[in-house]
């Protein structure tokens, strides 16, 4: 084995969080308690489309406690509209419903009082006068011409539509021997992380600055919680050293903020708002993809796959945030590991009565992933190939890096066809298929599932501008403040929260390694909003990259500072000198050398000893521009998505019971590439949690919908998650193929695992009820959907088309 170039990278090292956790010391936002804070309760629309004829809010008003009922109309008198993410200026979005209700659980009005109980009381004697509206729920539906539309001022129930092609699609379907066209739907379901979202705002009349600590995970969220609330940016501190209880996506929380920004400032008082699980369930904003998919497939005899054409109509429900955008991501990885030349990809956001998307782990790319995984598993059907031999034909090889597909985004680096190859080992795969045939013998249903996915990382900003051309950003940056104070110590300053992903550890042992210093020495804060540096937050599996990228960049510039100085009083040049555990010596005259301390005194103290012209001190900043980024997309929507592409293969086997259709996950091995792994437990972990949400995708997790728009499945009665006792031991094989884009060759991981599990969970049962006749093209997979493929195997078939010799 080589040895590791790394001093702390890669090493197995406790997260620096987890101690402040274990020990109950955790700081989250429903801990904030601010003297004379008020508390919110919501009123909400029980309707999925009514008119608001009137709202009676005296007798709520006249409860002891109570401070105030706030209202749509008021809110909307005094704040701006959210920006919808895209070019819809009809598609007005308030916290609070005004004049019509648009889903069922949008809120009509806020109760303001001493407790949240006495909030909640009041809550129930506001009376609201509905008149109950034609709603649409189905996305096809809302499609038609005749259509109910939820927002009449923008003509049509479509906000978003593109049809992108790359490459001579036409010319390669026409010399394709084959084509197969399927159809495959993604239910809505989300990470319902365990806190829900929380918030608190003080307003402060003598400085001018509403303090907000909220449990957020969101892109500009400073400067858009201002924007709404007709303040300066410098007016509005958000509090980033708040924990937050989960995420992966949806802690967006504007609406929730800005309703509580403005009452704080209001009424002068602080106030609190903390989600109950319905109010988080039903209107939280944090119902992810629902989206269906409609793709053709062009191949040859030999399994070669040439083109393909997919479009993808998502249901973003009532409203638009960055909902949209989730089609966006895709983008970047459209062919996912596999050389096909040419794509069609037709993308469409629809909006219909049911509660509004936000940004949910993967931003679409789960979804995606899952139907081009599909339709290799039916191609290989059709052709009566082995799968694994049809990915290994189609793959990208190792040498074909950087490999520029067709949407215009450059694949930075891997090793596809090893890392599938080390799963498949450690899964034992003869083994497996001689386990999967016994268990059919022995009267059960029995499949193996196959995935290899992509995971784009790095956030880059190029679906805003790809989705709105009057959206020109093309920098989506990160920072990181890095000082060593006169003891020698270090400290590292981010602008961003976290939500489990170990953002401190990471900075620490990003800077320990550059430094040379032990990174457990090195304590990492969370700024606020205007103490920090520019961060567009832990989204788009960035961090490692972007704030790894900015840390390390810091440190290099203190680091470089150290050697001046030493230059300078040692009297040799730059590079005569080695910098070596924080001390510098000159090469081959061991004694001729400089300690930390010295340096670090000499920096602090000694200016006289200083290089001509250098500052005092040690502190620098470095900001990190994504790599590749910066440019605008083409006008045929060619754009570099995101700069680094980490890869994922996932073996799976599962039973299913006959009689129950209970599906049980005997064996999963998932073999992972993310390149040089800053902190291998951390990813492991993400990787474990995200194999867990993907299961939940494929085999139980729904937010399902009443023809009338009510939701079904707002407790966890009825939206299932996985627990401990459907969650598999699970064997992680890592792979390392460095991106050349990156200070040490990582890549991001944060989606690790979800991208590619709900694919290969789908590949097995529906290898399992292959046996049967049997075929399921929608998730979950539930038991229901399994009795119901088995008791009818006439499922809508694949269309072939087969061209004529």
């Amino acid at each position: 084995m080589s040895k590791s170039p790394f001093r702390f990278i890669g090493k197995h090292r406790r997260a620096v969080e987890h101690k402040r956790f274990v020990l109950g010391q955790g700081h989250f936002a429903a801990d904030i308690q601010l003297q004379g804070m008020l508390h919110i309760a919501l009123v909400a629309s029980p309707y999925a489309s009514a008119k608001i004829k009137s709202i009676d809010v005296s007798q709520a008003l006249a409860m002891p406690g109570v401070h105030a009922v706030l209202t749509g109309e008021e809110l909307r008198q005094n704040t701006e509209a959210m920006l919808p993410g895209v070019d819809a200026p009809q598609v007005t979005r308030y916290p609070m419903a005004c004049d019509v209700t648009r889903y069922a659980g949008e809120w009509v009005a806020a109760v303001v009082a001493d407790t949240r109980a006495l909030a909640e009381d009041a809550a129930e004697l506001v009376m609201v006068d509905y008149e109950q509206l034609p709603a649409v729920i189905d996305p096809q539906e809302a499609l038609l011409p005749n259509a109910t539309l939820v927002h009449p001022a923008h003509g049509s129930n479509v906000i978003f539509h593109r049809h992108f092609v790359w490459g001579p699609v036409d010319q390669d379907f026409a010399q394709c021997d084959h084509q197969l066209s399927y159809r495959v739907s993604w239910a809505r379901n989300a990470t319902v992380p365990i806190e829900t979202f929380a918030v608190a705002c003080q307003w402060n009349d003598s400085t001018g600055i509403l303090d907000v600590w909220a449990s957020i995970q969101m892109p500009k969220f400073p400067d858009q919680m201002a924007k709404a609330l007709r303040l300066s940016g410098n007016a509005v501190r958000v509090h980033f050293d708040v924990d937050v209880g989960g995420s992966y996506g949806v802690k967006r929380g504007l609406k929730h903020s800005v309703l509580v920004g403005y009452l704080a400032k209001k009424l002068g008082r602080p106030v609190r708002l903390v989600e109950d699980r319905l109010e988080n369930m039903r209107g939280g904003d944090m119902q992810g993809p629902d989206r269906i998919f409609d793709v053709t497939l062009g191949f040859q005899n030999n399994g070669e796959i040439k083109s393909m054409r997919m479009k993808a109509v998502d249901d973003i429900g009532a409203y638009s945030g960055r909902s949209p955008l989730q089609l966006g991501k895709p983008v970047g990885a459209i062919v996912g590991p596999y050389k096909i030349n040419s794509v069609s990809y037709d993308a469409m956001a629809v909006m219909t009565h049911k509660t509004p998307q936000e940004a949910v782990r993967g931003f679409g790319q789960a979804p995606t992933n899952y139907a081009i995984e599909t339709g290799i598993d039916k191609v290989a059907r059709f052709l009566k190939l082995d799968r694994i031999a049809l990915r290994r034909l189609n793959m990208i090889g190792k040498d074909e890096f950087p490999y520029l597909i067709p949407s215009g985004t450059s694949y930075d680096s891997g090793d596809y066809d090893t890392v599938m190859t080390k799963a498949l080992n450690a899964a034992s795969y003869e083994e497996l298929l001689k386990e999967r045939d016994a268990l059919r013998a022995a009267g059960q249903l029995a499949g193996i599932g196959i995935s290899t996915c992509l995971e784009p990382s790095g956030g880059n900003s190029s679906f805003e501008p790809l989705f709105n051309p009057k959206n020109e950003t093309t920098t989506w940056m990160d920072s990181c403040l890095v000082r060593v104070d006169l003891s020698g110590s270090v400290t590292a300053l981010m602008g961003t929260s976290t939500s489990g992903q170990a953002h401190e550890t990471m900075v620490s042992t990003v800077v320990g390694e550059v430094l040379h210093r032990e990174p457990d020495s090195i304590r990492v804060l969370h700024a606020d909003s205007l103490n920090a540096l520019p961060s567009n937050s832990p989204v788009g599996s960035r961090m490692a990259i972007m704030l790894g990228g900015a840390a390390a960049g810091a440190a290099k510039k203190i680091k470089n500072k150290l050697l001046q100085i030493a230059a300078h009083n040692l009297g040799v040049a730059l590079e005569q000198l080695d910098y070596e555990g924080g001390h510098v010596q000159v090469k081959n005259e061991p004694d001729k050398k400089l300690s930390w301390d010295a340096l670090v005194e000499i920096a602090h103290r000694k200016f006289h000893k200083l290089p001509q012209g250098m500052e005092p001190g040690l502190q620098e900043k470095f900001v990190w521009e994504v790599p590749t980024g910066g440019m605008l997309p083409t006008e045929d929507g060619r754009v570099q998505m995101y700069p680094c592409h980490s890869f994922e293969s996932h073996v799976v086997l599962v039973s299913i019971d006959p009689g129950t259709c209970k599906v049980t996950v005997r064996k999963y091995v998932c073999g992972h590439d993310c390149g040089v792994m800053i902190s291998p437990d951390v990813v492991h972990g993400m990787t474990y949690g995200g194999i867990a949400h993907g299961l939940g995708a494929a085999l139980m997790e729904k937010f399902a919908f009443s023809p009338e728009g009510q939701l079904l499945a707002g407790t966890f009665m009825d939206y299932l998650l996985p627990s401990s006792a459907e969650v598999p031991a699970i064997t992680i094989v890592d792979h390392c193929t460095p991106s050349p884009l990156t200070e040490f060759g990582q890549k991001g991981s944060g989606e690790a695992g979800y991208l590619g599990s709900p694919a290969a969970i789908a590949s097995a049962v529906n290898d399992a009820l292959s046996t049967q006749g049997a075929n399921i093209d929608y998730l979950p997979m539930t038991p229901q959907a399994i009795w119901s493929a088995l008791n009818d195997a006439k499922l809508p078939a694949s269309t072939f088309i087969t061209r004529a010799y």
